[in-house]
């Protein structure tokens, strides 16, 4: 099916087109690119001009540029437009235009994007549904999500982020949403802001892009639950506050097991239960969310809560998996993978769900340890020492056994640990990766946190690869 034509796409961006093309997709990277997809030539840290020729090699539709690039023929399918950046937020402005879905934006401190595929699991039972891939966020992923969705479609669930003040606001007012969902406030990106309710301001300025007769979902029992609410009510939206403050969207409970986390939750009246295999607790919170969304669209509780259920985090956002050290004897550890960002809040709640998983019996008979693997937080601002340090003062850290720090922003952590909990402390995440198999014996329940850029992913590689059971062969 055709998602774009050359007229369709010149009439959306002013642009002149070069051949009568049709374009199956869109895409702004040459290493994903599908046959028929309409490439998009952004200038990020290298200009996707230079990739337009390889590109249309690979099978492309057309591409969207400026000029026509060096050694691109005359006879190439393209679109020029003065600006591709502009040109790209006009495709996704028509593709949003034209669509029949409802629209659920999404932005939040923490868990956007699991609580995004939280809702493409829901909402797949009750019709179509387009969502993003990955953490397509931002300035440009927003609007290649919105530019990539079928008009046909029953749903659309669009992740908005920030970085800085005043993003949030026009990425909302791009996607139009007829639903938004804030997931939670907490200290992030506090480098660009100078307070938590700075913050809050800016995730709450998602409500100024909402339809009418729109939904507003917010968290009732942060802090900073007042600024969001004033917001909504502002948005002349329908506000469904969500938590134990919320009369409609009410939580009752979350316990949590080793295998699951329990929500009891009552929603419009209706008593609900979900349960979230290997998730935190913290998870629960993003499905009471999403369950507040099921009734904004008057779906079916009953079944949009079976299915939350169906959900489990991905790979680097809180995945547990059991890892054999042995291929015959019983000899295993349970590693949680959550190593894709963080930031205070994320990582007490990371901590909370270690404390509440009981370890295994090891090797000698005796119970196994609660190990934490701590990369660094980014984007904490002048406080971000303090912030390091106050990890060690967190109610789940009596339950922890020991901790490795990885980074310089965790030396302030590791400084701060008493001298029983104090593990290895490394700058880089290669050096403590090398030392995997020093780290960890039977039993043990390992936490794997850290901000995307601290690396700590490559602990988890390295954790994994001691699994004996994927290296037998036959």
């Amino acid at each position: 099916m055709s998602l774009w034509t050359a007229q369709d796409a010149a009439r959306a961006t002013g642009g002149q087109a070069a051949g009568d093309w049709q374009a199956t997709g869109l895409s702004i990277d040459t290493r994903s690119l599908q046959p028929g997809d309409l490439f998009v030539a952004l200038k990020a840290a290298r200009d996707g001009h230079d990739f337009v020729a390889q590109a249309l090699e690979k099978g492309a539709g057309a591409a969207l540029v400026s000029h026509r690039p060096d050694g691109v023929p005359e006879d190439a399918p393209l679109l020029i437009v003065p600006d591709v950046m502009a040109a790209l937020r006009d495709l996704g402005a028509v593709g949003r235009a034209r669509a029949k879905a409802r629209v659920i934006a999404v932005t939040g401190s923490v868990g956007k994007t699991s609580t995004k595929e939280m809702l493409r699991e829901m909402l797949a039972g009750f019709g179509q549904v387009h969502a993003a891939e990955a953490s397509f966020n931002n300035h440009w992923g927003v609007p290649v999500t919105l530019a990539r969705l079928d008009p046909e479609a029953d749903f659309a669930v669009i992740e908005i982020g920030m970085n800085h003040p005043g993003e949030i606001e026009p990425l909302a007012r791009l996607t139009r949403p007829h639903v938004a969902l804030i997931t939670t406030i907490a200290p992030a990106h506090l480098e660009a802001f100078e307070n938590i309710e700075g913050i809050a301001r800016e995730k709450a300025s998602i409500f100024n892009g909402l339809e009418r007769e729109a939904h507003a979902i917010h968290p009732a029992d942060l802090p900073t639950s007042a600024i969001l609410a004033r917001a909504a009510e502002a948005s002349g939206a329908t506000c469904l506050p969500f938590g134990q403050n919320s009369e409609i969207v009410h939580l009752h409970e979350i316990s949590q097991t080793h295998e699951a986390s329990v929500l009891r939750a009552e929603v419009g009246g209706l008593r609900l239960a979900v349960r979230l295999r290997q998730a935190g607790a913290h998870f629960a919170m993003n499905a009471l969310g999403c369950l507040g969304v099921a009734h904004a669209l008057g779906l079916d509780l009953a079944r949009a809560a079976l299915a939350l259920g169906r959900w489990q985090p991905p790979a680097g956002r809180g995945q547990r998996q059991t890892i054999r050290l042995d291929p015959v004897e019983p000899l295993e550890f349970t590693l949680i993978d959550d190593a894709f960002n963080a930031n205070p809040a994320s990582l007490e709640a990371a901590l909370d769900m270690l404390a509440g998983i009981a370890p295994g019996a090891s090797q000698s008979g005796r119970a196994g340890r609660r190990i934490a693997i701590l990369g660094d937080m980014y984007e904490l601002g002048p406080e971000e020492a303090a912030l390091h340090a106050a990890v060690a003062q967190l109610p789940a850290m009596t339950s922890i056994d020991i901790v490795h720090c990885v980074g310089p922003r965790m030396d302030a952590l590791h400084r701060a640990l008493p001298a029983h909990q104090r593990g290895q402390y490394v700058t880089q995440s290669e050096d403590l990766a090398a030392a995997v198999h020093q780290l960890v014996s039977p039993g043990d329940v390992v936490l794997v946190k850290g901000s995307k850029a601290s690396l700590v992913s490559r602990v988890v590689d390295r954790l994994r690869h001691l699994d004996a059971t994927a290296h037998q062969v036959g």
